[in-house]
């Protein structure tokens, strides 16, 4: 099957960068992001319609007005069975409305956003999140499994971005919290190098935040639950640490609000009771 790529920017230059060849076609407003593919032996488009020949089709544009345009103008132009792959980050609701209008054309849309960062997609080791039929994720798995280390099916269309919106939250929010810690650490006199350096160690060994992703839902759980001693000692932790954090930033003048939130919602959030029942 022959594949196509729309949009070579940082990230989807190195992800059509592991197909590269004959069976690859290429399109950006920008030519001279084309060339390096093209000497790889990837073909270039002239236009969207060129690149519609193909039979799978990625994007990977900047925003869901891109997104739109660029599906407009490869529905008017794709075959019946083309499948066209939405790796931009959206709004939910764009995919699925998208889904809608190729639906006449004979054309599956699939929303497939992917996690790892430039990093990833240049060692082809990103994650993808799928919202598609089990038809079309079937077709896309393995072209994807070329930039990608782990494929994963959400649910239908809209799905995969509803996934990667819910995962750049714990990102964003992350990067939030460890400009609070890095405040806290400065006012306590902490080289904050060495600190970024025993974060980054730890939370490779531990996992980070995914470690306690373990529950397959959010509701309370039951006390002869298996996780229930394992969230109870993660609490425990969890609750006396939060706690000589925000004392210490007490004493040093230092505002936490992240940490006093996380002290106040920690329990809930492992799925156990706000006070202990005893």
């Amino acid at each position: 099957m022959t594949y196509g790529f729309v949009g070579l920017g940082q990230m989807g230059a190195p992800m059509a960068g592991h197909l590269a060849g004959p069976g690859l076609i290429v399109y950006d407003s920008r030519p001279e992001v084309m060339a390096p593919l093209v000497a790889q032996g990837a073909r270039p488009a002239a236009d969207l319609a060129d690149v519609a020949r193909a039979g799978l089709i990625s994007i990977m544009v900047r925003d869901d007005a891109q997104v739109n345009a660029v599906c407009a103008a490869l529905f008017a132009a794709a075959d019946p069975g083309t499948v066209i792959a939405i790796h931009s980050t959206i709004r939910a609701d764009t995919a699925i409305g998208l889904a809608a209008e190729a639906g006449p054309y004979g054309v599956e849309v699939v929303d497939a956003p992917v996690s790892g960062g430039f990093m990833g997609a240049a060692a082809g080791t990103l994650a993808v999140m799928v919202g598609a039929t089990e038809t079309a994720f079937e077709q896309v798995k393995e072209v994807f499994g070329a930039w990608a280390d782990l494929v994963l099916h959400m649910g239908p269309v809209g799905a995969g971005t509803r996934a990667k919106l819910a995962r750049n939250l714990l990102h964003f929010v992350s990067f939030a919290a460890a400009a609070e810690a890095q405040r806290l650490a400065e006012a306590a006199g902490v080289p904050l190098g060495r600190l970024a350096r025993i974060v980054r160690h730890s939370d490779a060994v531990t996992g980070g935040p995914g470690a306690i992703m373990i529950r397959r839902t959010t509701t309370p759980l039951a006390p002869d639950d298996p996780l229930y001693e394992i969230m109870s000692h993660v609490r425990a932790l969890g609750e006396k640490d939060l706690s000589l954090a925000l004392e210490l930033a007490a004493e040093l003048g230092v505002d936490t609000p992240l940490a006093r939130l996380s002290a106040e919602r920690l329990a809930t959030g492992l799925g156990l009771p706000q006070e202990d029942p005893s």
